[in-house]
C-alpha cells in the first residue's frame, strides 16, 4: 500500500511540475544578453535603424522570436547563430531582462 501511494504521489508531482513554468531571472538574462548589446543597445534601444528595439517588449513575444530564430523558422543568419546555443531558460531570462526595461 505504501509503495502504491508513493507511486501515485510521484506521478501527481511529476504531472504538476510539467505544467508549472519556472520564473525567469532578469539578472541572469542581463548577463546572458551581453552579446546582444552590440546590436540592440545596452538599454534595449538600438542605434541602428534596421535592428529592433527590445526594451519593453512582451516576454512571450521575445521568447517566441528567439525560438523561431533557434529553429530557423525565422531566418536571419546573425540571429540564427546567436539563438542556436540558447536554452529555454536562457531565452526566458533574456526576455525577462528586456521586457523589464522601459
Amino acid at each position: 500500500m505504501k509503495l502504491q501511494t508513493l507511486a501515485i504521489l510521484s506521478a501527481i508531482t511529476l504531472a504538476a511540475s510539467a505544467n508549472v513554468a519556472v520564473a525567469a531571472n532578469a539578472a541572469a538574462g542581463k548577463a546572458k544578453a551581453a552579446s546582444c548589446n552590440a546590436c540592440h543597445g545596452v538599454n534595449g534601444i538600438s542605434a541602428i535603424p534596421t535592428y529592433p528595439n527590445l526594451a519593453g517588449q512582451k516576454e512571450a513575444y521575445l521568447v517566441k522570436q528567439m525560438k523561431a530564430f533557434k529553429t530557423k523558422t525565422r531566418k536571419d543568419p546573425t540571429m540564427n547563430a546567436m539563438a542556436a546555443p540558447l536554452s529555454d531558460a536562457d531565452m526566458a531570462n533574456i526576455a525577462a531582462h528586456y521586457s523589464g526595461m522601459k
